[in-house]
């Protein structure tokens, strides 16, 4: 059993700490209970507040926490809800949170910042020099007090190591689903959504790719490059054409490529568009032709030698084993049920 402690903070979107609650409560769990096999909860979870004391939010909704952060003894990951967007007067209220997520990330714990939450992260310290994502109306608030932050708000999730940050207020929930794949597995990420009735999480989808595997190197070129090529995967590239953008020769941009995400440009590529064609193919929403040209194969044959090597099986035979429909009269948001 994973332990997920939800941190609850004063003035935030209640529903950032609400719906991490229920989508970790429920892997397992719902979906189990409504196709009549036992339930296998997959996580205890718990909600902290600063002093145990009941937090009010943004709307009219207050709190009650299970706990004081200092009563917290064990916990495997730590989910922080987001504040309200005046940062000069959140960060100064939270100044015990501090020390604990410090504390915490000394021990290796995973924790992940939801929406301007995010900004608590910063104040802590444990974003400096790693990227970070975080609600648009904050960002250049958050750039001025943290510079040592590489800001990225064009993106739903960040992650490096054991640090996550996500955007908007309904990120919690992109989020929670991406932490139930990671430490789950996909199949379970996949029948929690379907069970919550909730679409696949945009973390999966962002430009159709899911996050780029390997970010936490300190080799800048090389970030810059894959930047680039997880918002443009599915456009003609090529080696000569990447190493130019960073002013190397291509011998030596591959050779550094290698070094800093072990795997070869080529290689990397191939992984950037096949997560992306796992997922289309969750969807059920195109053919496998489409799924090709999707994600940057003209050459159909191609595109499915290359998917069986990376999956293990060809792209027809995944769609089906990820095929995952709901119980019976059950209408999955926007869908008829299945007949």
């Amino acid at each position: 059993m994973i332990d997920v402690t939800v941190v609850l903070v004063e003035g935030g979107m209640p529903s950032t700490a609400v719906a991490p609650v229920e989508v970790f409560s429920m892997a397992g769990v719902l979906w189990n209970t409504m196709r009549g096999e036992p339930v296998e909860p997959h996580f205890r979870v718990r909600t902290a507040s600063q002093d145990g004391q009941r937090v009010s939010t943004a709307v009219s909704l207050n709190l009650e926490p299970s706990f004081a952060i200092a009563d917290v003894e064990s916990t495997d990951l730590i989910i922080v809800s987001a504040v309200g967007a005046d940062l000069e007067s959140a960060c100064p209220a939270n100044t015990a949170l501090y020390p604990w997520l410090r504390k915490w990330h000394e021990h290796g714990v995973t924790i992940a910042g939801v929406c301007a939450g995010v900004a608590l992260l910063a104040e802590a310290g444990i974003l400096d020099d790693r990227p970070a994502t975080t609600h648009w109306g904050v960002v250049d608030t958050c750039r001025r007090r943290y510079p040592r932050v590489h800001w990225q708000p064009e993106r739903f999730l960040t992650e490096s190591d054991n640090v996550l940050c996500s955007g908007g207020v309904y990120a919690s929930v992109d989020i929670s689903l991406y932490l139930v794949e990671k430490l789950c597995g996909h199949r379970i990420a996949m029948e929690t959504a379907k069970a919550l009735l909730l679409e696949t999480p945009r973390v999966w989808q962002a430009g159709y790719a899911a996050e780029p595997p390997e970010v936490s190197h300190e080799d800048s070129q090389i970030r810059r490059v894959q930047e680039w090529l997880f918002h443009n995967f599915n456009e003609p590239v090529r080696i000569d054409a990447l190493a130019g953008r960073v002013g190397m020769s291509p011998r030596n941009f591959a050779r550094r490529f290698k070094v800093a995400t072990g795997e070869t440009p080529t290689g990397y590529l191939h992984r950037l568009r096949i997560n992306a064609a796992r997922h289309l193919l969750e969807n059920e929403q195109q053919t496998i032709q489409q799924v090709s040209r999707a994600v940057g194969y003209d050459d159909l044959a191609f595109f499915r030698r290359v998917f069986k090597r990376y999956v293990g099986s060809p792209p027809q035979r995944y769609r089906k084993r990820f095929e995952i429909r709901p119980p019976e009269n059950v209408a999955i948001a926007g869908r008829a049920p299945h007949r």
